[in-house]
């Protein structure tokens, strides 16, 4: 394959990644799997109605205005993933079958159906790759520095899916290692009118995500993926409180885990 002749994206359209304070000193390194709604032009909308790619199939909602105010406040580095879930999940595995989904809830995506073999591959390599790629190299570089790190991911959930009202305000979601979830959890639980949810709407495991257990697992770091329901987030006002909230709390939890020695005393094979 001509991989020049066969470019998914073109030279002027968004950079798969955006990163935002690369040499924040903060441990902590917040990636957003679902930040962007963008299609590549060569796509077009993927036989969508444009409505359909401001919903939450098409992206998280809220939570790259969040994480941008968080990463500020803490002076920690941010990754944000600029294109949509529907060209590719960059938190599934790729060849997966949600990776690019044929259908999203209730709304079929007939751009995806019938692909290529090239054609997936170019979605790999032009958008999930890039962003990975960086999050694996700046562990890399943060790992030979011998810097702290705590990798959170954050996420956004509907209020209602699939008919089903959602409570729950937030959720912390975890697979093997429920250590750091646990604290954070548990520091969100002591506010004021808070319902949080323990692997709550979803659950992290190696079938249904990728960016934790990769990132995070494989390498037994402090982690986390934070969901925050999007109605919560939608405006202003919303992103700022959530965004000052995590910012409290996120360094109480990473210094009860330190306190707890647990650094460095996990990691998945």
């Amino acid at each position: 394959m001509n991989e020049t002749a066969n470019r998914l994206l073109a030279p002027d359209e968004t950079p798969a990644i955006t990163v935002r304070n690369k040499d924040g000193q903060s441990p902590f390194l917040i990636v957003v799997d679902h930040a962007g709604n963008a299609i590549p032009r060569a796509l077009g909308r993927l036989g969508v109605a444009r409505s359909e790619l401001e919903r939450h199939i098409a992206w998280d909602i809220g939570v790259a205005a969040v994480s941008r105010l968080l990463a500020d406040a803490l002076d920690a580095a941010l990754a944000r993933q600029n294109y949509s879930r529907l060209v590719i999940d960059c938190n599934r595995a790729p060849g997966s079958e949600t990776s690019i989904p044929e259908i999203s809830e209730f709304t079929p995506i007939p751009g995806n159906a019938g692909l290529s073999e090239n054609q997936k591959r170019a979605r790999v390599r032009e958008i999930f790759r890039p962003y990975h790629d960086w999050i694996e190299a700046e562990l890399d570089l943060r790992g030979q520095e011998g810097r702290p790190v705590a990798l959170i991911a954050m996420h956004s959930f509907t209020p209602v899916f699939k008919g089903a009202a959602r409570p729950w305000h937030a959720g912390l979601l975890y697979n093997r290692d429920p250590r750091f979830a646990e604290i954070l959890m548990a520091l969100l639980q002591r506010e004021e009118g808070l319902l949080i949810g323990d692997n709550e709407p979803y659950s992290v495991s190696d079938a249904s995500d990728y960016t934790i257990p990769v990132h995070g697992e494989r390498r037994g770091l402090p982690h986390v993926e934070i969901e925050i329901r999007q109605d919560l987030i939608a405006d202003t006002s919303g992103q700022r409180a959530w965004g000052a909230l995590l910012a409290r709390l996120l360094p109480r939890a990473y210094q009860e885990f330190v306190a707890a020695g647990a650094l460095g005393s996990a990691r998945v094979s």
